[in-house]
């Protein structure tokens, strides 16, 4: 069960490992683009290729997907980048559903676990297969694998290593409940006193906010890269900073917390509470993505 292009990295591997994948259910088409077109989910591309049926429901507790599900008589079922499940789907296979999340849990339960990781600057992060139950990655842990995070990795480079690194988490962890090798750990036993949480990511959440320090800035402009998005205003427009690095020198004048310089070349910094952000990569409100030298160059 899983939609993007995250998911399909699972999926692969499972199908690559042998195992018998009977369907796959993943969301419904939907239009996209320019024209509109009906657009097939990625996973639902990568099952025609490998003749694979798929389901997909419109809602999860309609009685025929329902039925469906129970006629396929699945041992597990697995998820990877879905929606949340009803009782009646999660409870069905005899052997539970099983989800990768993309965190250490219990910590970064939540909708953006790899945004929040990095936007927190964390040194690591990684990925935990669990059994799914009532609250929302509360459930048993069942395995883990941790990995170090740049300091300059943005959220989309570090989903593009997890995806893989979760892959063959979760190709471990099938393999260990078929044997019985496998040990559930219960997550309240391992809670720590300072939760961090991953909720989902809001227009306000992309703001950036100059008064706060370099460190601060560098990680959430890192952690909304490339999707959605830091963004700060510039000469009355949005723009959106997709990378940056961190200074503690200015060019020209002092400035205030939020103002920016330039020299009109290669530089443009905003000022922080403690030095300075240097733009690398933006894209302006009506504009395309571009380097900071070719956007200084075309500014007038």
């Amino acid at each position: 069960m899983g939609t993007p292009e995250f998911a399909v990295a699972s999926l692969d591997a499972l199908v690559n490992a042998g195992c018998n994948i009977i369907a796959v259910v993943t969301a419904p088409d939907k239009p996209a683009g320019r024209g509109m077109k009906m657009t097939e989910s990625a996973v639902k591309k990568y099952a025609i290729e490998k003749n694979i049926p798929a389901l997909q429901p419109e809602k999860l507790k309609d009685p025929t997907f329902n039925d469906q599900l129970k006629n396929l008589k699945a041992d597990i079922q697995v998820v990877v980048a879905f929606r949340m499940l009803p009782e009646m789907v999660w409870s069905s296979p005899p052997l539970g559903t099983i989800n990768l999340h993309g965190s250490l849990l219990p910590q970064y339960r939540g909708a953006a676990p790899i945004n929040w990781a990095v936007i927190n600057g964390e040194k690591e992060t990684g990925v935990t297969t669990f059994k799914l139950k009532h609250e929302i990655d509360t459930g048993d842990i069942l395995l883990q694998h941790s990995f170090a995070v740049g300091e300059n990795e943005t959220a989309g480079e570090v989903h593009d290593r997890m995806k893989d690194i979760g892959a063959g988490v979760l190709v471990e962890t099938i393999k260990g409940l078929a044997n019985g090798t496998l040990t559930e750990k219960s997550q309240a036993a391992q809670q720590p006193g300072n939760l961090k949480h991953a909720p989902k990511i809001f227009t306000e959440t992309c703001r950036i906010d100059f008064t706060k320090s370099v460190e601060e800035v560098h990680n959430l402009i890192r952690g909304l890269s490339p999707f959605p998005g830091a963004f700060t205003n510039f000469r009355d427009k949005t723009m959106k900073i997709y990378r940056s690095e961190k200074g503690t020198t200015t060019v020209g004048v002092s400035v205030k917390p939020g103002e920016h310089e330039t020299d009109g070349r290669g530089v443009l910094q905003f000022a922080c509470a403690d030095g300075f952000i240097l733009v690398e990569d933006l894209q302006l409100e009506g504009k395309k993505r571009m380097n900071v030298e070719d956007f200084l160059r075309g500014l007038r």
